[in-house]
């Protein structure tokens, strides 16, 4: 029987086909799929085949790991496929033991500096952590769910277009290092977005009837530009998961760095138009209108920063492909 060497075709197109189905189905499925593949290229070889050529045909004829494993599973669908269910829950665990602990307690100890009693502040965390918890179950499963839809049209398109070949089958993946940037890029944006939307009531200043005075522009949640640029946000992260999950394109390419130079774009019109700091907070706080100035000037140096950054990995990235 023949035996492949790793990284070839057939270890490819067997990780691609796995990786769809139930932990406790894999190892039985590859024994036998490695075992009947072996044993078709062999009868190719006998007749004259050249080796390599015998196995691109042999897996032609077996067609689309994805179809091919949707058979073996025999199961509905779920709303995240068993192909990323492992990496979905093992990255809600890590964003649930790190970013919603951190939330809490940063959120308890403001309440605490600003003199509010014991059970304020067991109130208000409380809250912190449902909030927190909601965002990130809702937001990592919108992602990953946005993620194994794409991957489903982009399958069903590639069978539309023509004959599946072993020419689509994924690169060997080298992704551990890529796969802690996106932990870490996904508990950003979490932490992120529930700082700015809890930012209205966590505050250290207060008003004459002891209400809280947002830090950020009362204009933004008036307009809803608050909730544009969470969600220009969240679509940035959701085309790192797209990078990370299916395969580069120049079309994925142009539209994700399109999409990342978005949120810094915003923040430039944002911060040179003098509509992100509460003019409230700013007088209650005491600062200078230097202060304001000097904080728009940062947060414009940092989103000119990142687009470069963007316009830079891009074209890296494009000359690499």
């Amino acid at each position: 029987m023949t035996t492949t060497a790793p990284g070839t075709l057939t270890d490819r197109y067997l990780a691609a086909a796995l990786g769809r189905l139930p932990g406790r189905q894999r190892a039985d499925v590859e024994r036998e799929l490695r075992t009947s593949i072996a044993d078709a290229i062999d009868e190719r070889r006998e007749s004259g085949a050249d080796p390599a050529e015998a196995e691109i045909a042999v897996l032609t004829e077996l067609g689309d790991p994805a179809r091919l494993a949707a058979g073996y599973a025999d199961r509905p669908p779920y709303l995240i496929g068993p192909g990323l269910f492992g990496d979905y829950t093992r990255l809600l665990r890590i964003l649930l033991a790190t970013v919603l602990p951190a939330s809490v307690v940063g959120v308890a100890l403001l309440r605490t500096v600003q003199g509010d009693t014991v059970a304020g502040v067991l109130g208000t965390a409380a809250g912190t952590a449902a909030t927190v918890a909601v965002h990130i179950a809702f937001w990592t499963t919108l992602a990953f769910a946005v993620v194994e839809r794409v991957a489903h049209r982009r399958h069903a398109a590639g069978w539309r277009a023509g004959r599946w070949t072993p020419a689509a089958l994924p690169e060997p993946p080298s992704r551990r290092s890529r796969y802690a940037e996106l932990i870490s890029e996904t508990a950003a944006l979490v932490l992120f977005s529930s700082l700015v939307l809890l930012s209205p009531v966590l505050s250290t200043q207060r008003d004459a009837a002891d209400r809280p005075v947002g830090i950020l522009s009362p204009w933004l949640w008036e307009t809803g530009v608050v909730y544009a640029f969470l969600a220009v946000a969240v679509l940035s992260l959701g085309f790192a998961y797209a990078k990370y999950y299916l395969r580069w394109n120049l079309a994925l390419g142009i539209t994700g760095s399109l999409v990342n130079l978005a949120t810094p774009a915003m923040l430039i019109w944002l911060a040179g138009t003098d509509r992100v700091l509460s003019p409230a907070f700013v007088a209650a706080a005491g600062w200078s209108t230097g202060v304001s100035g000097w904080i728009n000037t940062g947060l414009v140096v940092l989103a000119v920063l990142t687009i470069l950054h963007t316009i830079g990995e891009a074209a890296g990235q494009a000359r690499r492909r």
